[in-house]
């Protein structure tokens, strides 16, 4: 019987100690997220309604764009209905939170309106993230006139307003979600893409990296192998806090009405069609609000606790 060959060997006995290195620090960041509160709180804030999208066909009570006008048992005055429950005495049919203005179910356009704003919210950071990445670590790693000319194009970007680009994008694009998606995106990848050059630039001098290139390693492979890797941290601090703030500027786009079109429900779009009845009907700005309040503070939350978590200059003792 033949033995090992001794190369492998090593190579796999090289290994161990990095794959348990890593599971300890997988353990050390859950560990310490734990004993975040404000990091739990975000958590059960974003899980619950991560939960109510996903299943939102089976929590929904209604259609969301159906008119609740001619519906057998609805009988009364049907447009902007205040909420219905049957546990308290209400003898009409049941509506949680009352109908809206085209007499349509308040709540199950707020669970349907969850589904729209995070997939907005993730959707457009997850693609600023990209494209800033690469043009982060190209900038960072390559350096000269190419760093001057990528870093010049987002000073550029960031001279502006990000809502005030976003809105100029839409209306030259036209209105509509998908639009309103991209607008978002590209006013958001300077953030990323100037974090993760400056995260770059203080990795790759250091002195794995050094030995890397000695050894005569490909740029590709420091670049996405040794560099990259050391750059997340930041990275997911702050698209965890970016999913946040994509969520409030779609509600304002949809808000000015050029974002979310009628009849999809999106809380910014119900605020906008709600917003001349806040005395007579308060429930329909109050509910959408609420929740839009609510997902921008638990991705805040979480934000927060996943930087306390990820910084190995805090004693966690």
């Amino acid at each position: 019987m033949t033995s090992a060959n001794p190369s492998i060997v090593s190579i796999k006995d090289a290994q161990q100690p990095q794959q348990a290195a890593n599971k300890s620090r997988f353990q050390e960041l859950i560990k310490n997220l734990r004993r975040n509160r404000s990091a739990v709180a975000g958590a059960v804030v974003i899980g619950f309604l991560i939960l109510v999208a996903v299943f939102a066909p089976f929590i929904a009570t209604h259609d969301p764009n159906l008119s609740m006008i001619g519906q057998p048992g609805e009988t009364g005055k049907l447009p902007a209905k205040a909420p219905c429950i049957a546990i308290l005495g209400c003898e009409q049919p049941q509506h949680i939170l009352g109908l809206d203005l085209n007499a349509r179910d308040v709540f199950s356009r707020l669970v349907y309106g969850a589904r729209t704003s995070l997939v907005v919210g993730i959707s457009s950071v997850s693609f600023a993230i990209i494209v800033g990445t690469v043009l982060g670590l190209v900038a960072g790693y390559v350096g000269g006139w190419t760093d001057n000319i990528i870093m010049r194009l987002m000073d550029v970007l960031l001279a502006f307003p990000s809502l005030l680009l976003a809105i100029t994008i839409v209306t030259v694009r036209g209105p509509g979600l998908e639009n309103a998606l991209l607008a978002i995106a590209f006013v958001s990848i300077p953030i990323y893409a100037r974090l993760i050059r400056a995260s770059v630039l203080s990795v790759k001098e250091l002195e794995f990296v050094t030995a890397e290139r000695a050894l005569g390693a490909p740029p590709a492979r420091i670049l996405f192998q040794q560099i990259f890797p050391n750059t997340l941290t930041p990275l997911i601090v702050q698209g965890t806090l970016g999913i946040g703030g994509a969520v409030l500027e779609a509600a304002a786009l949809s808000f000015l009405g050029l974002g979310a079109q009628p009849p999809l429900a999106e809380w910014g779009q119900m605020l906008s069609e709600a917003r001349n009845y806040v005395f007579t009907a308060p429930h329909l700005v109050f509910f959408p609000g609420l929740a839009i309040m609510l997902t921008v503070l638990g991705f805040n939350l979480l934000g927060d606790g996943l930087r306390d978590a990820l910084d190995p200059r805090l004693n966690r003792r």
